[in-house]
């Protein structure tokens, strides 16, 4: 799972640190392929999405994104987006495999 975490050096420490995101880090909280969650309980995390008003958001500032006109607190504000849609997208990977309601859904193996 941290196999994308990069090593950094800080000026602080005298030696190598492997820096996890925030996605490999709830991945070891949240274990998508685990099961045993009830279809209740993955039908109510399923139903978490973001509201209208959020994707018109997200969609504004992905097409200054991709135009090059994104200015820095856009950028963090876009960056934050697209953290909680990583967790909601474990969060639903989570439900899916978990509760069976997908058995068509693969599951990795390892």
């Amino acid at each position: 799972m941290l196999s994308h975490a990069k090593p950094r050096y800080t000026h602080i420490m005298s030696e190598l640190v492997t820096v996890a995101t925030e996605t490999e880090i709830l991945e070891q909280v949240i274990e998508p392929n685990a099961t045993g969650m009830s279809v209740e309980a993955a039908k109510a995390l399923l139903a978490f999405r973001f509201n209208e008003s959020a994707v018109a958001r997200i969609n504004e500032l992905a097409e200054k994104n991709r135009q090059g006109k994104l200015i820095p607190s856009e950028r963090a504000l876009l960056e934050r987006y697209q953290r909680v849609g990583n967790f909601l997208n474990l969060m639903h990977a989570k439900a899916r495999c978990a509760s069976g309601l997908f058995p068509e859904v693969q599951r990795p193996l390892g």
